[in-house]
């Protein structure tokens, strides 16, 4: 038998794979050592740490090596701006002053949270504009090793400081303590909303890739504030802004494209946020979106506002002057602000309207606010200040109707004279005469009504938007800007809520009366009903229980303040036509008045009343040549 010979190859290969089972058996168990320092016996698992009992240090190597792949992962994420990431931190930093306070995320640079000081929700909670990530500030931008970056997911590094009386506050997105992004809030002291605002770069002209649009994305969606929430969002909530130096707004559901705005302003009824810049934003998307889906339910937000802007490099850098306000919609602050418009967002009203508001009621109510604290009485005075006003007004009125009732039998006798349809031009041609001879002239009635309709819609506006209004208590009514409520129904009816008010009630019956009272003079006013002419009393008949009704559904969801001055103002209109007819107008000597002007030479016609009564001539005569040929 064959002795076999010792295999060299495979006595190396066990040596080896015994090395290997060895290895690997000691590489899977904790090792254990045992250090003393000060008799304290620690247990160090040696695939986490190892303890330098020299300095008292420990040396977390998984974590190196943990960090050196995070490193390498954020810089393929974020390039140059790996820095950022890898050093930043959460946290806030916050601005205030008496007025305001605003919570500065370091994530992002932006503003967190927004508080306005000194004023409530309609349910008594603080008022903030912006929280709960209701709002985003962002910056899209390229960089030149083709990345897409938005700064609000980067860790900017805050840096608090103080210029005088002046809080300002720097934020940095680094790419290297020369070359950074920079967010550079400057709060004022005492009571101002005003916030300066700069977005500046430097060293950035090779980082940032300038053939790649840079754009800013500021959006918010608004909270609701308001008891009313059909007021608030359907009637006074709007996107304002300045472009091309004029004020305009959108209104919910609406984009519009801009050039050259100097400001946006997200209003809601009292309170608004804006962004006012010094270099005007070019093609400039703007975009209103309501959020409100059911009125009946309530809601948290009430509309989206949204801004989408690109900004431009001056010399590969970035540079803009801005300012933040977040503040109360309050006119008289607005327009302390010159050089901004940002008045114009007060929404007192267009044309006519807007100048009455500014011109005259807002210094009489600031006049009286000055004398009186109970919101209610300077309601009042302002309601008899405004009557006094249009006193003559409803003198002039009332005199012409007077008029007309003391030639109407001449009016009645004319129709008698002059009957059927084939005598109509005939008719309003001696009608006219009469007029004119008497010196009646039905506009003198009209003239007066009319130039009153500007200063009820130019109320109409003041004093809903009256912040000075807002959370005001006068009887009843804990909010004068508000409804107020005297019986809650257990159901909705349709137009009219879930709730019943008590102020349109009172103005509802005291337009009623006026109208009634009304009627007689209106009556008066008209000339006999002719033939084939439908009769006008009928129809104020009518609008006596009409409005009354309307202005009851209407005024029931809105500001109590309003209907408090309709109903003063109505009882003050009712006691001064009374005054007039009993002590100031006196028939007999109007009669005589009108006597002594027909035996006047008649005056010139002007030509205009020259054509008319040509017209009316003419049609007459082919009246006539009709009526021949039948």
């Amino acid at each position: 038998m064959e002795q076999k010979k010792f295999d060299f190859n495979s006595f190396i290969g066990m040596i080896l794979l015994g090395g290997i089972i060895l290895w690997w058996m000691n590489t899977n168990q904790p090792e254990t050592e045992t250090t003393t320092d000060t008799n304290t016996t620690q247990i160090v698992d040696s695939t986490k740490t190892q303890t330098n009992t020299v300095n008292n240090t420990v040396v977390n190597e998984a974590t190196y090596q943990n960090d050196s792949i995070k490193k390498l992962a954020l810089t393929n994420k974020l390039g140059a701006f790996a820095q950022s990431a890898i050093t930043g931190s959460e946290g806030v930093t916050v601005l205030e002053n008496d007025v305001i306070k605003l919570t500065i995320n370091n994530k992002g640079g932006q503003i967190k949270e927004a508080l306005i000081k000194n004023y409530k929700t309609y349910d008594s909670l603080p008022l903030y504009m912006i929280k709960d990530n209701n709002a985003s500030f962002n910056i899209n931008f390229g960089t030149t090793d083709n990345r897409i970056l938005n700064t609000k997911d980067l860790f900017f590094e805050p840096s608090l400081s103080k210029n005088g009386e002046n809080q300002i506050l720097s934020m940095r997105l680094k790419v290297s303590d020369s070359q950074y992004l920079e967010y550079r809030y400057e709060m004022k002291p005492a009571d101002n909303y005003m916030v300066d605002f700069a977005v500046r770069s430097q060293g950035l002209s090779t980082v940032i890739n300038s053939s790649n649009p840079i754009n800013l994305d500021w959006t918010l969606n608004g909270y609701r504030h308001e008891k009313s929430l059909r007021t608030e969002n359907t009637m006074y909530t709007y996107y304002y802004y300045k472009a091309e130096e004029e004020v305009d707004y959108i209104n919910a559901g609406k984009s519009e494209v801009l050039n050259d705005v100097d400001w946006v302003a997200y209003k809601q009824h009292f309170f608004t946020s804006n962004l006012l810049t010094e270099k005007p934003f070019n093609n400039a998307t703007i975009t209103s979106t309501d959020l409100v889906l059911n009125e009946e339910i309530d809601t948290v937000y009430t509309k989206k506002f949204e801004l989408k802007t690109p900004l431009a490099l001056s010399n590969g850098e970035l540079n803009y002057n801005m300012k933040w306000f977040y503040g109360p919609n309050d006119y008289n602050l607005l327009k302390t602000y010159e050089g901004t418009d940002l008045a114009e967002s007060a929404d007192l009203g267009w044309g006519i309207f807007g100048f009455l508001n500014r011109t005259i009621f807002y210094p009489v109510f600031n006049f009286l606010k000055g004398f009186l604290s109970n919101y209610g009485l300077i309601i009042i005075l302002m309601t008899i200040v405004v009557r006094i006003i249009m006193s003559p007004l409803v003198y002039k009125s009332y005199l012409s109707s007077a008029k007309m009732k003391v030639i109407r039998p001449e009016l009645t006798a004319l129709n008698e004279k002059y009957p059927g349809k084939e005598n109509a031009m005939k008719r309003q041609q001696e009608t006219m005469a009469i007029q004119r001879k008497a010196g009646v002239s039905m506009m003198s009635g009209c003239i007066p009504a009319l130039l009153q309709m500007p200063v009820f819609f130019a109320l109409f506006k003041f004093f809903p938007t009256n912040i000075s209004l807002r959370q005001e208590s006068f009887l009843w009514a804990n909010d004068l800007s508000s409804y107020d409520t005297i019986f809650k129904l257990p159901f909705s009816i349709p137009f009219y809520g879930d709730h019943v008010s008590l102020f349109p009630i009172l103005a509802s019956v005291a337009i009623f009366f006026y109208m009634k009272m009304n009627q007689s003079q209106q009556a008066n006013m008209q000339a006999p009903t002719q033939e084939g002419m439908p009769d006008m009393s009928k129809m104020m008949k009518y609008m006596i229980y009409f409005s009354p009704i309307m202005m009851l559904f209407f005024f029931n969801n809105y500001a109590s303040s309003l209907s408090l001055y309709y109903f003063i103002s109505n009882l003050l209109t009712i006691a001064i036509m009374l005054v007039i007819k009993n002590f100031v107008i006196d028939e007999e000597k109007i009669h005589a008045q009108i006597e002594e002007n027909k035996k006047r030479p008649e005056k010139k016609k002007s030509k205009f009343r020259q054509r008319i009564d040509d017209a009316m001539k003419q049609a007459q005569e082919q009246q006539a040549k009709q009526q021949k040929r039948k």
